[in-house]
């Protein structure tokens, strides 16, 4: 699995192609599943939802929208 700052380092182009190399394995996923071979029905969902993740942020690097990432707040400091 890819982690949200490597897939932001990617450029629109290969969020593109991530996103139809996990299509391919949703696929085979799918026709596992149907035969009943698929070990685990996780992985489905996590496919699914990584392709949503990707094309997220391949749609994010379209419209220019830029993210900061997200850092923990230590005790005391203001908001």
């Amino acid at each position: 699995m890819s982690t949200n700052t490597e897939l932001r380092q990617l450029s629109t182009e290969e969020l593109e192609a991530r996103v139809a190399e996990l299509k391919q394995q949703m696929f085979e996923m799918k026709s596992k599943l149907n035969t009943g071979v698929l070990d685990s029905t996780a992985d489905l969902a996590k496919t699914r939802r990584l392709v949503a993740r990707c094309r997220t942020l391949a749609r994010e690097k379209q419209l220019g929208v830029v993210r900061k990432a997200k850092t923990e707040n230590r005790k005391g400091e203001k908001e």
